[in-house]
């Protein structure tokens, strides 16, 4: 999943693993005066090859704090086993500063993997108010945002044009566009992520979020779900491939799949994040100059969509904190921000490049993808995010497939969740 990602697209994992010494007297607590140290950072599919020149910044300027570069695999899921794997082993602790999926902190923290962190050593209010909150977890602050993200409904403005209608605003609008105007074009009509894992979690969550339903509530306690709203969205996903506007070969897509059909100019209307509008807008695309973005459609107007991205959290074993909090404090600078956004495509988390002329110049999609972000709502958030997300990709794609009803959908993964609620 890119970072997105999560998503969070496919997420960036950052890691900081101790090598060298352990500095006499480090405290637990992220800011004790000593803890520094060599790190080694992780990264899970860094697809633009962007980080690697943003740590050699940080390497000329820290050279006892040198950084070096890991990457993890590509997929969110593969990518959280991993971590998860060595922050229970306790004797390796390699995974000391993780840049985590946005919705894993809730389980860290719970579990006791990573340590809370003191809101003075970071900028937080210079970020996008909506990203803060993914940070935290039973009121205390459990990682710094480093990357943020909301999908987009990209679509082909030139098909839009030559039939003299705008992008569409409802899930009416975008079913109506997608059932007759791509026909008309020799386009498939609408795609998300719809294969059984991570991505589809996002996408059922967006639908039932714009129909005005919940999945869960107090901190993943209560189950939600049961309601006409999640029906409502779930049955729009449902109703989709069984009218034929999404197509079949859809239910296999992860990010990257449903980008390629969309970038070769097979899709009419596509969500993603952003960096499948960079991608599809590059000159060797076939769609090149042809790509629009507005913010996803809901039952009556513009819906909600998931916040993706990731948070840079610090292991609760690091024996370098400073160090790490000192590395955090670098990759949220507005400096290398800035860098994260023009060099790697990811969405930074500071408010202020979103209003830069020459950065909105550069990547056009920045005012809507601000309009989103600031839309936008977390996954639901559970200390068992694994379960939860399992039940949700597993339900939905049964509904989709029509293998059940929506409504049958709804009831089953009502009592899945509270099954997993009292375990």
């Amino acid at each position: 999943m890119r970072w997105i990602h999560a998503a969070g697209r496919g997420l960036l994992v950052l890691l900081v693993v101790l090598t060298g010494y352990a500095a006499s007297g480090a405290r637990a607590q992220v800011g004790a005066a000593s803890g520094r140290g060599p790190l080694t950072l992780a990264t899970a599919g860094d697809l633009t090859g962007y980080l690697g020149p943003l740590l050699e910044g940080w390497n000329r300027a820290h050279p006892g704090e040198r950084v070096t570069l890991v990457e993890l695999p590509d997929s969110a899921d593969e990518t959280r086993a991993q971590m998860a794997t060595d922050l229970r082993d306790g004797g390796r602790h390699r995974f000391d500063v993780l840049n985590i999926d946005v919705n894993w902190t809730s389980e860290f923290a719970a579990a006791g993997w990573i340590r809370p962190l003191p809101r003075d050593r970071f900028p937080l209010g210079t970020f996008l108010p909506p990203v803060v909150g993914t940070a935290t977890y039973d009121g205390r602050l459990y990682a710094v945002p480093y990357v943020t993200n909301a999908g987009l409904l990209l679509y082909r403005k030139d098909v839009l044009a030559a039939e003299g209608v705008p992008p569409p605003r409802t899930w009416a609008e975008l079913e109506r566009y997608a059932e007759t105007i791509a026909p008309r074009h020799g386009l498939d009509g609408y795609a998300g992520q719809f294969l059984p894992y991570e991505g589809l979690t996002v996408n059922a969550a967006e639908s039932v979020y714009s129909a005005g339903g919940s999945i869960l509530g107090d901190e993943g306690e209560r189950v939600t779900v049961n309601s006409a709203a999640a029906r409502e969205g779930i049955g729009f996903l449902a109703r989709g491939v069984r009218e034929g506007w999404i197509p079949k070969a859809a239910l296999a897509y992860k990010e990257e799949e449903s980008k390629q059909a969309f970038q070769d100019g097979r899709l009419l209307f596509l969500r993603n994040w952003p960096y499948a509008y960079v991608s599809a807008s590059a000159p060797d695309s076939a769609v090149a100059g042809k790509v629009g973005a507005v913010p996803l459609p809901g039952p009556d107007g513009p819906g909600t969509s998931v916040l993706g991205g990731s948070n840079l959290a610090v292991g609760t074993h690091a024996r370098h904190p400073d160090s790490a909090a000192r590395l955090i404090a670098y990759l949220t600078s507005e400096r290398v921000q800035r860098q994260v956004l023009t060099r790697g495509a990811l969405p930074p988390v500071r408010a202020d490049l979103y209003e830069d002329p020459a950065l909105i110049e550069a990547f056009p999609y920045l005012p809507t993808l601000r309009e989103s972000v600031l839309a936008a709502a977390p996954r639901p958030k559970s200390p068992r995010y694994d379960q939860v997300s399992l039940a949700v990709q597993a339900v939905v794609h049964d509904a989709m497939t029509g293998r059940q009803t929506p409504e049958a959908a709804v009831r089953r993964l009502a009592r899945e969740l509270a099954a997993i609620s009292r375990h």
